[in-house]
C-alpha cells in the first residue's frame, strides 16, 4: 500500500541524475521504499545498476577537464549561487527528509540552511587554492608545490543523514575541482535527489555531480570502478572493511567517516541541568541515529543519583510521534529490523547488569505500525557490557558512574571508537587536561554539537575512521600535492 500522507506528492522523482538528464528509472532493482513512521510504502523506485554507474562515471570524466580548469572565481560564484538556492528553497527538502528516514518536521526545514553554509564556506576557498615554493640547495633550482584535485570522487552516504553527509563531502570536493558520482542510499533516497536537482539549477555544469540511487551492488561497482579516483565513504565500520578490501584492488584512496560510541563525562562541578539537557540530545538528535551522538553517559558518583533523576524526568517529556507533527521531538528508527536489533541490545544490557529507568518498550496505539521507541535510559551499566561498548544507533542512553578524573578518562577511551566526546565541568584546568587525554576527533566542553560547523574539521580516531570533512583539513583531503622542480643552472655550453 502506498504512503497516503500528502507529503508523498512532494517527493523527488529522479533516482538517477546523470549528465544533464533526470531519469525516473534506472536499470537495477525495484525498491519499495518504506516510510518508518507508518511502515507503509512511499513509492516504488527503479534503482541504478552497475551499468548505470558506468554511465555516471563516464559523464563525470567528460565534465572533469573543464571543471578542473575553470578559474576559481567562477567556480566560487557557482557554489555561492547553489548556496543561495539551498537556503531560499530549504523547505523543499523537508518532505523528502521526513519520508525517507522519519526526520522530524521541527528540524527538517532547516537542513537546506545547513547545506547553504557548507557550500558558502567551501565556495569561498575555490579562488584561494594556491601552492607554495620550496627552497632548494645543492644546485640552482626553482621548486614549487601545486595542489590539484583527485579527479572523480565516488561518494557513498548513509541513510541516517544523507543530505547532511552529502553536502559535507560535495562542498569541499567541488571547491577543490573534483567531479562526483554520488550514491543515494536505498533506505533514504529522496533528499539527495532534491540536492542534485538544485545543483543542476544553480548552473553547475552537467556531469560535475551525478546521482545513482542504489543498494550494495551499486556501491561495490563504484568502489571497484577503475575510473573513480577516490572513494569517500560514510557509514558503518563493517561495510567500511568491505570498501577498503575492494578499493585495495586498484590501490584506490578511501576517506572514512564511521561510527562512534561517544562518551559524555559529567563531573561533580558541572551545571547538572545543562549536562542533562545536552546528554539527552544523544538519544533525540536524528532519532538517536547519529554517529557522533553522545550516548554513553559517565557521571561522577557524587552527582550520579541527582543527575540520573533529572535525565529520567527529561526523557519522560520527550514523546515519540508523527514526524509530520511540528511538535514532535522524536521520530521513528529506520526499520523494523533496526528496532528489533535495538530492543535486543537493551534486553541484553539488562541481563548484563543495567536497569531501565526510562522507556524500553516499543510504542503502541496509533503508532504501533511505525518503528517507534521512546527515549530509553539504562542506569548502572557495566562499562564492559555490549551496550556500553557498541553503537546502538537508536534513542538509547547508558549511564555509568565513576569516581576520579583518571577513571573517567580511562572509561571514555575504553571503546574501539573515537569520533566524539563531551565534557561537562566548570573547572578550566580539568577541561584542558581531560580533553588533551581523550581519544576522539571532536570534543565539546559544556556543549553537544556546536562545533559541527563547516569551518571545523570533522572526523574520528581509531575505528571511527580517518581523514577529515570540514575546515581547511577537509578541503585538503580532496587535493593532491604535485611537486615541480626546475633547474636554474646555466647550460654547460654557455648562457
Amino acid at each position: 500500500m502506498a504512503f497516503q500522507h500528502p507529503v508523498a506528492e512532494s517527493l523527488p522523482r529522479y533516482p538517477l541524475i546523470i549528465g544533464d538528464a533526470r531519469e525516473e528509472a534506472g536499470s537495477g532493482e525495484l525498491l519499495a521504499h518504506v516510510y518508518p513512521g507508518t511502515g507503509r510504502v512511499t513509492r516504488e523506485l527503479r534503482m541504478a545498476s552497475p551499468a548505470d554507474v558506468d554511465r555516471a562515471v563516464a559523464a563525470a570524466r567528460a565534465a572533469l577537464p573543464a571543471w578542473r580548469a575553470m578559474p576559481g572565481d567562477k567556480r566560487r560564484n557557482l557554489m555561492m549561487k547553489l548556496a543561495d538556492l539551498c537556503e531560499a528553497r530549504s523547505a523543499e527538502f523537508a518532505p523528502g527528509l521526513i519520508a525517507e528516514n522519519g526526520s522530524i518536521a521541527m528540524t527538517a526545514p532547516y537542513m537546506g540552511y545547513d547545506a547553504a553554509q557548507k557550500f558558502r564556506y567551501f565556495g569561498g576557498w575555490a579562488d584561494k587554492l594556491h601552492g607554495r615554493t620550496v627552497p632548494m640547495w645543492g644546485a640552482p633550482a626553482h621548486d614549487y608545490v601545486s595542489y590539484v584535485p583527485f579527479g572523480v570522487i565516488g561518494v557513498i552516504v548513509p541513510w541516517n543523514g544523507p543530505l547532511f553527509a552529502a553536502t559535507m563531502v560535495l562542498a569541499p570536493a567541488l571547491a577543490a575541482g573534483n567531479c562526483v558520482v554520488l550514491k543515494s542510499p536505498d533506505l533514504a533516497p529522496y533528499s539527495a535527489m532534491k540536492l542534485v536537482e538544485l545543483i543542476q539549477e544553480a548552473g553547475i555544469p552537467a556531469g560535475v555531480v551525478n546521482l545513482v540511487t542504489g543498494g550494495a551492488d551499486v556501491g561495490e561497482a563504484m568502489v571497484a570502478h577503475p575510473e573513480i579516483d577516490k572513494i569517500q565513504f560514510i557509514g558503518s565500520g563493517a561495510t567500511a572493511k568491505k570498501v577498503l578490501a575492494n578499493a585495495a584492488q586498484n590501490l584506490k584512496p578511501v576517506g572514512l567517516e564511521l561510527g562512534g560510541k561517544s562518551a559524555v563525562i559529567v563531573f561533580d562541578d558541572a551545571d547538572l541541568q545543562t549536562a542533562a539537557k545536552k546528554g539527552l540530545t544523544g538519544a533525540v538528535s536524528a532519532n538517536g541515529q547519529g554517529c557522533v551522538n553522545g550516548t554513553r553517559l559517565l557521571v561522577q558518583r557524587g552527582v550520579y543519583e541527582p543527575y540520573l533523576q533529572m535525565l529520567t524526568a527529561m526523557a519522560g517529556h520527550v514523546q515519540p510521534g508523527d514526524p509530520m507533527d511540528p511538535k514532535t521531538m522524536l521520530g521513528p528508527v529506520i526499520s523494523e529490523a533496526a528496532l528489533n536489533r535495538i530492543t535486543g541490545m537493551v534486553g541484553r544490557g539488562v541481563e548484563q547488569g543495567g536497569r531501565i529507568v526510562a522507556g524500553g518498550q516499543r510504542l503502541g496505539g496509533d503508532h504501533a505500525d511505525g518503528y517507534f521507541l521512546p527515549v530509553t535510559v539504562l542506569a548502572d551499566v557495566p562499562n564492559t557490557s555490549e551496550i556500553a561498548q557498541n553503537e546502538v544507533f537508536g534513542p538509547v542512553l547508558v549511564v555509568t558512574p565513576f569516581d576520579t578524573e583518571d577513571e573517567a578518562i580511562a572509561l571514555a577511551n575504553s571503546t574501539d571508537y573515537g569520533l566524539g566526546a563531551y565534557v561537562h565541568t566548570q573547572n578550566l584546568r580539568r577541561a584542558h587536561h581531560v580533553t588533551s587525554q581523550l581519544e576522539a576527533g571532536m570534543i565539546h566542553v559544556n556543549g553537544s554539537g556546536e562545533a559541527m560547523q563547516p569551518n571545523c574539521p570533522f572526523g574520528g580516531f581509531k575505528q571511527s575512521g580517518h581523514g577529515r570533512l570540514g575546515g581547511i583539513e577537509g578541503l585538503q583531503d580532496f587535493l593532491q600535492p604535485k611537486n615541480i622542480w626546475m633547474s636554474l643552472a646555466a647550460p654547460e655550453g654557455g648562457q
